[in-house]
């Protein structure tokens, strides 16, 4: 059964992956192990959509990769409600152990939803994780989280504090990968942060749409880099058929 029939709503929706893109994207490409450190965002949390498959967006990302690189392997370090020095604390070393070539950093999330956030300290934990990343060889991936002040379902009461400190989150997040030559998702101003299916219940976090969104701009973001660096004439292609 195709993909289309299984998740006809993916299919269907103008930001997702078309069916072989991410092969056309990611073919031949270099990394095999992939490591998740963050926050809720980065374990995947999230509510079911129809018409989408029941698969948070780093494992779908893993999933893309797996395809073309056999041993491939992954490892999701993730864990909700963990402060962006806390990931530094208890999350770093072992993600270093792993001895990833590529590396998907999520955090700052759940500190600005907290009473006292302290975007210096973010800024900080942010540097420490990229910069270890990148000083072992790993590519580093980072993500401007989407814009939550404008989901229908957010309380009018929370909207202008969320709007600023994801803005100033997002913001710091792309010089801190700037400055180690990191691979930035900027998701921030994507035209799903509107879409009320985009977001859970909650609506702190994406639904499975969000993720599959998320998804495919972590692939395409991934993508661009290749054609950055150069492929062999052969695998350039390849790619394009």
């Amino acid at each position: 059964m195709t993909s289309q029939r299984l998740h006809p709503a993916e299919a269907a929706d103008p930001y997702c992956l078309d069916d072989g893109e991410a092969e056309r994207l990611l073919a031949w490409h270099p990394w095999r192990r992939f490591v998740v450190v963050g926050d809720s965002i980065a374990e995947g949390l999230g509510d079911p959509c129809p018409g989408y498959p029941d698969q948070p967006w780093c494992d779908r990302i893993a999933a893309e990769l797996a395809r073309q690189a056999p041993g491939f392997e992954y490892l999701n370090l993730g864990v909700r409600e963990t402060q962006a020095v806390d990931v530094a604390g208890t999350q770093l070393a072992d993600a270093l152990s792993f001895k990833p070539d590529l590396a998907l950093v999520a955090c700052g999330g759940y500190d600005i939803l907290r009473v006292f956030y302290d975007p210096r300290a973010v800024e900080s934990a942010l540097r420490t994780i990229v910069s270890a990343f990148a000083g072992a060889g790993a590519d580093v991936i980072t993500v401007g989280l989407f814009d939550g002040s404008k989901s229908p379902t957010m309380p009018v009461e929370f909207k202008t504090v969320l709007r600023r400190r994801l803005q100033g989150l997002s913001a710091l997040t792309r010089a801190v990968s700037e400055e180690y030559g990191g691979l930035h998702v900027s998701l921030s101003a994507h035209p799903a942060s509107g879409d009320a299916d985009a977001y859970s219940e909650d609506p702190r976090h994406g639904s499975m749409r969000g993720h599959a969104i998320s998804a495919a701009e972590a692939v395409r973001r991934l993508g661009r880099h290749l054609g950055e660096i150069g492929r062999p004439a052969t695998v350039r292609a390849r790619a394009a058929r």
